[in-house]
């Protein structure tokens, strides 16, 4: 699609919201005025002394649309609050002209970013009730009943998590960047260990002298851990032995006795053995991830998956006779040969597993994965949809509610990914990453720091490299990173 600016320069924000209405356009920004017949749109914003307003005309398919949105100048008062409502209103402006052209209402209206709980947050906190905020929802941004619900029962959990926090709460995540194998769909930063077995121990060295600095680093800032998480990749790809180091080695250079919760993603089955149950209940930790993404071993094969659904159950009833009482369990709709009946059985038969947390997640097409090379049929949008609508009955049916959501790009129809949890099992980790809420203090491969100071709205990152190889490689320079921390903290006090 050509795309014209005219008043300003917000091609990212024009972008996504193009590629969300018409996901096979590419994004040119020729010279020259369009042809007769073009794919285009022209998107203007002016500011005027009462209202700043957005335009937009997009044309497509032989038809046109037009769109505006606007909002009181006065309310621009400079920095990046007025960045983002001078984006929003053009978002919004292309919204109703490519809704004009092509009939379409998508799902999440006019929301593009990966967090919508976040608007829906500042409703509530501005003395909404979860009615209004969902009203709003639908009324600003075009949101649907059922996604505007959704997304307002999460927002009610990140506002009730925020209420624990205190300044210096922080969480750790620690990434273990390895795989059994590598799953179709896949586009994690993971290895698998067939191909690195060689890496583990040179990794963990380097992990280890990252958890030191991060943790000496932490205790000389009065920082309190709240949550811990192990990602990856499949941490429990490593050994009962290997687990106990990592974990041990965290407590040595934390102070861990002030935390909620200390999870571990134990995720694929073919990985999970007594043994390691045992060391991690031993070490402290008391809520784990199994995830077989589907109860259909069809699908299952079709993903790449070394393992059954009779495998799930048997590392359920394991992890069960460990001790642990929270268990999570992730199933994705849209995988390679599902259906939305097939789908409705999965769901069914985790049910009947009793985990306190459910993840539904919404296959995303990424770049990287095998998914999109292979023949088996993957379902369209509708049939995404339909898996989804029947899931969020049941859940809710089942007593489940939704507490932490968020939207990738990719993803049949724009759907999003959903954590249930039954009462009081809300995971505080998932919340706090998706909502950022406090501070993640990240070690290990891929790993994503996040420093946070809500009084200033000030977010920043430092990534730890992604695959095994360039970490241990690049250590020096990781552990040096750790001075941003304290710069930051420091600077926000």
């Amino acid at each position: 699609m050509k795309l014209y600016l005219i008043g300003h320069d917000y091609k990212y924000a024009v972008e996504q919201i193009m590629l969300m209405l018409f996901p096979q356009e590419r994004p040119e920004y020729p010279a020259a005025p369009p042809n007769p017949g073009d794919c285009y749109a022209r998107v203007r914003i002016s500011a005027g002394p009462v209202f700043t307003t957005a335009s937009a005309l997009v044309c497509a398919g032989g038809q046109s649309g037009r769109g505006t949105a606007r909002i009181r100048t006065a309310a621009l008062s400079g920095g990046l609050i007025t960045e983002r409502l001078r984006q929003r209103i053009i978002k919004l402006a292309f919204y109703k002209a490519a809704v004009a052209v092509t009939g379409q209402t998508p799902v999440w209206g006019a929301l593009t970013g990966i967090r919508p709980a976040k608007l829906a947050a500042r409703f509530l906190e501005e003395g909404m009730d979860a009615a209004g905020a969902q009203a709003a929802m639908q009324r600003e941004f075009f949101v649907s009943p059922e996604r505007a619900q959704l997304c307002v029962a999460a927002a009610d959990a990140a506002v009730q998590a925020a209420r624990t926090l205190a300044p210096g709460d922080v969480a750790l995540y620690v990434g273990i960047p390895f795989c059994p194998t590598r799953c179709a769909y896949c586009s994690f930063v993971s290895n698998s260990v067939e191909k690195s077995m060689q890496l583990i121990d040179p990794f963990l060295d380097a992990l280890d002298r990252e958890i030191d600095e991060t943790g000496r680093v932490a205790a000389e800032l009065g920082l309190t851990v709240r949550s811990v998480y192990f990602g990856g990749g499949t941490p429990t790809t490593l050994s009962a032995g290997q687990l106990r180091r990592v974990i041990s080695r965290l407590h040595g250079a934390f102070d861990l006795s002030h935390i909620r919760e200390f999870t571990v993603e134990a995720g694929r089955p073919d990985t999970i053995t007594r043994e390691k149950l045992d060391a991690l209940a031993e070490s402290g930790v008391d809520r784990i991830s199994i995830n077989p993404q589907s109860m259909s071993d069809d699908v299952l094969r079709a993903i790449g998956r070394r393992h059954t659904a009779e495998d799930i159950r048997t590392a359920f009833a394991a992890a069960r006779a460990a001790g642990f009482r929270r268990i999570n369990t992730d199933l994705i709709a849209g995988l390679p040969g599902d259906t939305p009946d097939g789908f409705a059985r999965s769901l069914s038969e985790v049910l009947a597993l009793g985990p306190e947390n459910i993840t539904v997640h919404t296959l995303a097409l990424k770049k990287g994965s095998r998914i999109t090379e292979q023949a088996i049929p993957i379902p369209d949008g509708a049939a995404v949809g339909a898996m989804l609508d029947g899931a969020r009955s049941r859940l809710t049916a089942e007593g489940y509610a939704p507490y932490y959501l968020y939207r990738q790009k990719f993803t049949s129809g724009g759907f999003e990914n959903v954590g249930w949890s039954l009462p009081g099992c809300e995971n505080l980790y998932n919340i706090c990453i998706m909502e950022e809420l406090c501070t993640i203090l990240a070690m290990g491969g891929g790993g994503s720091t996040k420093l946070v100071k809500h009084s200033s709205g000030r977010i920043e990152r430092i990534f730890d490299p992604k695959y095994p190889l360039e970490y241990i490689q690049n250590l020096d320079r990781v552990l040096a990173d750790k001075e941003k921390i304290r710069i930051f903290c420091l600077q926000e006090r």
